[in-house]
């Protein structure tokens, strides 16, 4: 994901003269015939996450369509109140990609780690947040929305889905298969691990890639007996809210794979980390026998 969008961006800042490009010491060398070229439109601010967010939303006051590139936990923690402030409250159009999305960066210890990170975005209105399960569905849905005016953040991976490359529209929940059982919420780079699973069972899979505005009128449709297993690589629970007044006061019963809501501690590769907290198949297959009450694998 990380090379497309940097080649994406190449091409804008050559070819849309009021695109403006700023980084925070990654992915640098990548571009780097970028940043030499067009220096009044390309620039490594270096670590300075919360003042390159201001001056992109002051940017995007003056007519321009900024792009932020950086590290998740340092882009959306650190800058937090230039989120609300500056992109929020203003209404401005800056697109944000952030990388080392959860554990993605889990040799780097906690202070890179980011599994809140779309809980925290959501949290503040207007704000759309992104999260592409492969390239090809970032390139699809940066394209469909870098020029919309709203502040888009969107959560790439280097962990993506190899198996399904879904067409996807933003704002817009992907019915991948339908079935009268139950409904399994796949977010993101959990999609290979669902299908899986439940390729081929008697359950509907809706496949997100738009957190923030969430589709709750696809979820309402399709969930007919209110049972519901939320699979998200983050926070487990960070779309309850938008499930439950989705389905307006149905009932309903939720179960969760997802990160547990603690410090991480624990060391490992990102393999290591998704098997210690049970974020895998494994896990999804349990909770969706339990969600079924049966034993069926």
């Amino acid at each position: 994901m990380r090379r497309t969008f940097l080649n994406r961006i190449s091409q804008m800042i050559k070819e849309e003269k009021d695109t403006a490009f700023f980084t925070v010491d990654i992915g640098m060398w990548a571009i780097q015939d970028i940043l030499l070229e067009y220096p009044e439109r390309a620039m490594n601010v270096g670590i300075y996450e919360d003042g390159m967010l201001g001056i992109a939303a002051g940017l995007s006051a003056g007519g321009m369509v900024p792009v932020i590139f950086g590290i998740q936990p340092y882009l959306v923690e650190r800058t937090l109140e230039q989120i609300k402030l500056d992109l929020a409250y203003q209404k401005l159009g800056v697109n944000v990609v952030g990388t080392g999305a959860a554990v993605d960066y889990s040799k780097y210890g906690y202070s890179h780690y980011c599994a809140e990170d779309a809980g925290v975005l959501k949290m503040i209105p207007g704000v759309e947040v992104v999260t592409p399960g492969t390239a090809g569905e970032f390139l699809s849905l940066f394209n469909q929305v870098y020029r919309n005016g709203h502040p888009t953040f969107f959560r790439i991976s280097d962990h993506p889905n190899q198996i399904y490359d879904i067409s996807v529209e933003f704002g817009k929940a992907t019915v991948v298969q339908t079935g009268t059982k139950a409904v399994v919420i796949a977010v993101s780079v959990m999609l290979d691990d669902v299908m899986k699973v439940c390729g081929g069972k008697d359950v509907t899979v809706l496949y997100y890639t738009t957190l923030a505005p969430f589709d709750g009128e696809t979820l309402k449709a399709v969930c007919k007996n209110g049972k519901i297993l939320v699979c998200e690589p983050h926070f487990s629970g960070t779309l309850d809210y938008d499930i439950l007044h989705a389905m307006d006061g149905a009932p309903i019963r939720l179960c969760h794979v997802g990160f547990p809501r603690e410090i991480f501690r624990n060391y490992g590769s990102y393999d290591d980390k998704r098997t210690f907290y049970h974020v895998n198949a494994e896990q999804i297959s349990r909770e969706l026998n339990r969600l079924l009450g049966d034993g069926d694998d």
